[in-house]
């Protein structure tokens, strides 16, 4: 049962909240795409386009992004007008995109306004991402004494490091291999073949990923890894009151949304799975299968945290797409897949539609909120109604968000 901490995570039951409008920009490598305020301005402008909403209808904007200075939301949503509202800037790592929606939905969900923004963007160099901060402890500092002890390799970038290791975690415990994390990433890129946002299009073979330079011998090739991505994506979330009263479409709902962070397990199981957030996503999931009333065998399709092939991996049991220790099985039978049991990632996930820090969760919606529509194209998966999203901030913050189509006249309460 859900007990009273866990509501507060996961927000009390309020008003229904829709998306009734997604905007997403295509995703570029660093120093091809346009300044973070440009990217994010188009976003929104998109989002309002598809929504139908007016810009002035919006009463607050919730603005996610890693790399930048203080008050760059304002600068971003300035881009499409100045009416006033707040406008708060979120940073939440990795996770930053899906907690920008979050507190979107929060706001909605208990009455406070009837109509807000969530955005997300990213301008990033290039390379592995680091500590920006040298002359003051890292909030990751706890995270990577714990990743020293556990395997050290201090020579592999600090990313690389905790979900390598996380990788090196499962495969001990589990039997799987680089050739399971093989199947993942070029599973990825046949997805992203059919998304025209996405910064890699390009299809690889699992012997291709394999045959990528190793940047962990045994491991982790470099195929294996996300690209540092430049990119913004906006939603537009509603009361059902207002969508009637503005004549707006009420077909996507969140259904349920749980935000977790750390509990001393991260630590004190001396795991690399655990250190990376597995039983963060565990307990989120969790909460969200209660509270929206279905199972994970129930979801249609998946847009999860793939910014390395072995989080994908772990992430499969987390979420209870999957027995704990049965990623294997799931992926060699192809129940990740178009024709298996759940379509993961059918954007190209992180791997290859890319990963903008503060708008992956956002961009995640977007491409949820077309599957559910019916509208995803050639990506498109036949008849979902169910779908889940995962995001991911290591130091930490775990994201998990379901959402439904409603059909005609359906009430969404009935959800």
């Amino acid at each position: 049962m859900v007990g009273d901490k866990e509501q507060v995570m996961m927000g009390q039951k309020g008003k229904p909240v829709f998306v009734v409008g997604v905007g997403m920009i295509p995703f570029r490598k660093p120093g091809a795409s346009e300044a973070y305020d440009e990217m994010g301005g188009e976003a929104i402008r998109l989002a309002l386009q598809d929504s139908g909403v007016d810009y002035e209808d919006i009463q607050q904007a919730y603005a996610g992004y890693v790399y930048g200075d203080s008050t760059a939301g304002q600068k971003t949503v300035y881009k499409v007008g100045k009416t006033g509202i707040p406008v708060v800037n979120v940073n939440n790592n990795c996770a930053t995109g899906s907690t920008a929606l979050y507190l979107a939905r929060q706001a909605i969900e208990h009455g406070i306004v009837d109509c807000a923004l969530a955005v997300g963007f990213e301008q990033m160099n290039p390379g592995a991402i680091g500590v920006m901060f040298t002359d003051r402890p890292s909030p990751l500092q706890d995270f990577e004494i714990a990743c020293d002890v556990l395997v050290g390799n201090a020579e592999v970038p600090m990313a690389l490091r905790f979900f390598g290791g996380a990788g090196l975690s499962h495969m001990k415990k589990y039997g799987s291999t680089l050739e399971d994390l093989a199947k993942i990433r070029a599973k990825a890129s046949r997805h992203a073949r059919n998304n025209p946002l996405a910064v890699f299009r390009n299809e690889v073979t699992p012997e291709d990923v394999l045959r990528s330079p190793a940047v962990w011998p045994g491991v982790m090739t470099r195929l294996m890894a996300c690209p540092p991505t430049c990119g913004a994506a906006a939603a537009i979330l509603v009361s059902e009151d207002f969508a009637r009263r503005k004549g707006l479409r009420r077909d996507v709902v969140i259904a349920a949304q749980a935000m977790t962070t750390d509990r001393p397990d991260t630590f004190e199981a001396h795991d690399m799975m655990n250190l990376v957030g597995y039983t963060m996503t565990k307990r989120a999931g969790q909460m969200v299968y209660e509270a929206a009333g279905v199972g994970p065998e129930e979801v249609d399709v998946v847009e999860l945290h793939d910014c390395f092939a072995h989080a994908e991996l772990i992430t499969y049991e987390g979420l209870g797409l999957c027995p704990e220790g049965g990623a294997q099985k799931f992926i060699a039978d192809g129940d990740n897949t178009y024709g298996g049991k759940v379509v993961v990632n059918p954007s190209g996930g992180l791997l290859s539609k890319g990963h903008p820090l503060g708008a992956t969760g956002l961009a995640q919606c977007y491409e949820l909120v077309h599957q559910l529509r019916g509208t995803a194209a050639a990506r498109q998966v036949e008849g979902a109604r169910i779908a889940l999203q995962h995001n991911l901030g290591l130091g930490g913050a775990s994201v998990v968000t379901l959402y439904q189509s409603v059909q005609s006249g359906q009430p969404a309460q009935a959800l």
